[in-house]
């Protein structure tokens, strides 16, 4: 099963995935909600990690105010390889955004 660990770090905290078991070729898919910064509303981010990391995106929710000064929300599905999946987040923390995985997995509700 893959699962997220939180890295004891400075903020922004850091993800990486922990799979047991898994091989490097089998899909695997994860929850996460990221928050978007102002700076990055106009940015493809979410675009990149389909073309550029080959995942398959699941945007389950999102929490953007048209014309906003603040940061926006998106609860995504991350479904990919190991490798892929791991590449992504490494990608999403390259741009410091704040990022939570979704500690209950079976649940329908996000626990902040």
């Amino acid at each position: 099963m893959a699962v997220l660990n939180k890295r004891q770090t400075n903020y922004p905290t850091r993800l990486s995935l922990v799979s047991s078991g898994y091989k490097k070729s089998q899909v695997t898919q994860i929850r996460l909600r990221i928050y978007i910064p102002k700076c990055y509303l106009q940015a493809p981010v979410i675009s990149q990690l389909i073309s550029a990391y080959g995942l398959v995106v699941n945007i389950t929710r999102a929490m953007l105010q048209p014309n906003t000064d603040g940061e926006g929300c998106f609860d995504i599905e991350l479904r990919g390889t190991v490798p892929q999946i791991s590449s992504g987040l490494a990608y999403l923390e390259s741009l410091n955004l704040r990022i939570m995985g979704k500690p209950n997995a079976d649940g329908d509700h996000w626990f902040c």
